[in-house]
């Protein structure tokens, strides 16, 4: 059975070229749903998220430079030293 013979299809084979023209159809409507509706969307709230997380990395680093600047609290000779022995 050669497709190119001019034979009729046999059922399956009929039944498989519809649910490829279905199949095709469906991903045309997803492919354009998501150029249309989702891409849009997902570039307005990014920029968002984007902003978002630029102004809280902002005053982490802002927390970070506040406590660098502070002198260290002083420190007891047991902290000192881990055995808790004075040093001489």
């Amino acid at each position: 059975m050669n497709p190119n013979s001019g034979e009729p299809k046999q059922p399956w084979q009929s039944r498989l070229h519809e649910a490829t023209a279905h199949v095709e159809e469906d991903l045309r409507r997803v492919i354009s749903y998501i150029n249309d509706e989702v891409v849009p969307d997902v570039r307005r709230h990014g920029s968002e998220a984007l902003r978002v997380a630029a102004q809280e990395l902002h005053k982490l680093a802002e927390r970070l430079e506040t406590q660098g600047h502070t002198p260290p609290a002083p420190r007891s000779d047991a902290e000192a030293d881990p055995t808790g022995k004075p040093k001489a």
